[in-house]
């Protein structure tokens, strides 16, 4: 559970550095890679996180 956690916290930490490094560059291949892994570490995290909870109600 702990490694989890700390994947979610590094794939957004990369999607955070992907963002700056649009910003900086404007290369629109920085913020695909930004989005692309946000949009999949936020579905991952949502998933894991609905089974914690359902763990917990049944």
């Amino acid at each position: 559970m702990l490694l989890f956690r700390w994947a979610i916290l590094l794939f957004l930490l990369f999607a955070a550095v992907s963002f700056a490094f649009y910003a900086g560059t404007g290369q629109p291949r920085f913020k695909r890679y930004g989005w692309v892994t946000l949009k999949w570490t936020l579905l991952a995290a949502f998933c894991f996180f609905t089974v914690l909870i359902l763990e917990r109600v049944g």
